[in-house]
């Protein structure tokens, strides 16, 4: 059993809002998992690049759990794509606060993201301890199913996760579909990977009554509502719902008066698929009395905004697993999400959603307009949603990561000792 775990999150922070940015699903999981393994009497130190001169050094973020903000060059402004470049300021953060505490203080580093990756091998080698490492979202991957207009991954990229792969001494996959790319597309020894699925609040996101959530958000009582939630970047895709909508309306007129799109997120962090651009094709497409765009909403009301929903699409063009899908569902929202990635994990098609197999709108457009003419077959996937994401908790996802980690630390004991 680990007593203190460095948990290495370099380009974003559990303290970020997800939705935009670089702020998302990993934000989520660093934060959920964090707290249920201090709850288990494991210590939680998260390091995060800082991002304003504003930020304390160390902010206790859950009993147990201690966030500290590393300088690492410009506080603000710095994009993802020249992360790369601070790597060194970076580590050399890291190693010296270790460096202030009693030899062994940490018995484990866990990284999460490529960038986060390279930090942890060295802290690895400097400390004798385990590496485990969630990827997250694979460069290869990611390459292999570009949207239209999306910058593809550079080689730096591909090459720094073949590192950490190669230095990790265990690698925890999402769903077993990631499991099976990090073996085939990065030969990783299975010997060293483990699948475990991230969570969701079941507490936090469950059924309610959905003429209250949309009276929160001024939504029509009695018309149809289509849900996005996520990053505005073609990576998510939103243009696709979109699209389907125009299909829709123009195939139906009469839906135009009860059909409402809500988009609910911010730009990303990589600077492409700002809101405006979404906003521009909404309007070529004649469409704009339609669309609703929200900010990115804290966890209780996005809760709210998934009960307003009559449906959540999730047409991703890749996803290492697809958090909002579960937590829609286990709102009772059925989901229409692509047949990618983590998506077949996470979305049971047929029982909880439909998993669509293209990126085609119009394939979109069919599938919501049967579930928009069929209530019953919606309110009967939405039950099976309830049903499915209770497969999903955050418990779980920790209980996983233990098991994970004290396996690391019996095949580490005694093979390497600290630089």
């Amino acid at each position: 059993m680990p007593r203190r775990v460095a948990t290495i999150t370099l380009h974003t922070s559990p303290l970020d809002q997800p939705g935009t940015g670089d702020a998302g699903g990993m934000n989520v999981y660093v934060a959920e998992v964090s707290r249920r393994l201090a709850a288990a009497g494991v210590e939680i130190e998260i390091f995060t690049r800082a991002t304003s001169s504003d930020l304390p050094p160390v902010v206790e973020m859950a009993p147990g759990v201690l966030v500290r903000h590393v300088p690492a060059g410009p506080y603000e402004g710095l994009p993802r794509d020249e992360l790369p470049g601070q790597l060194c300021a970076f580590s050399g953060a890291v190693l010296e606060a270790e460096a202030h505490q009693e030899p062994g203080w940490y018995d484990l580093v866990h990284s999460h993201y490529w960038l986060s990756g390279q930090v942890g091998s060295l802290a690895r080698m400097r400390w004798g301890v385990p590496l485990v490492h969630s990827a997250h979202t694979l460069a290869k991957v990611k390459n292999a199913a570009l949207a239209a207009g999306d910058r593809p991954e550079p080689a730096g990229r591909v090459l720094g996760e073949e590192q950490v792969v190669a230095d990790s001494d265990l690698l925890v996959a999402n769903t077993p579909a990631e499991a099976g790319q990090l073996v085939d597309l990065y030969g990783a020894d299975p010997a060293r990977v483990t699948t475990v699925s991230p969570g969701v609040d079941l507490g936090r996101f469950q059924p309610g009554d959905r003429r209250v959530a949309r009276r929160r958000f001024g939504l029509p009582e009695d018309g149809t509502v289509l849900l996005f939630v996520g990053r505005i970047q073609p990576l998510k895709a939103p243009d696709i719902l979109v699209r389907a909508a125009a299909d829709l309306v123009a195939a139906d007129p009469a839906l135009r008066r009860s059909l409402t799109v809500v988009v609910c997120g911010g730009a990303s962090g990589n600077g492409m698929g700002e809101p405006a651009a979404l906003r521009r094709l909404a309007s070529v497409l004649g469409v704009s009395d339609l669309v609703r765009f929200l900010k990115p909403l804290p966890p209780d009301e996005l809760g709210q905004l998934y009960r307003a929903a009559d449906v959540t699409v999730v047409p991703s063009h890749n996803e290492s697993f697809g958090l909002v899908a579960v937590e829609a569902q286990a709102c009772g929202t059925p989901v229409v999400a692509a047949a990618v990635g983590g998506l077949p994990t996470a979305v049971a098609d047929g029982r909880s959603g439909i998993l669509v197999p293209s990126h085609d709108p119009a394939d979109y457009a069919t599938v919501l307009r049967r579930l928009i003419a069929e209530p019953r077959y919606r309110a009967a996937l939405g039950r099976g949603g309830v049903r499915h994401a209770a497969r999903f908790s955050w418990q779980h996802t920790a209980d996983g990561l233990l098991d994970g980690y004290r396996a690391a630390m019996r095949s580490r004991s005694g093979h390497l000792a600290p630089v």
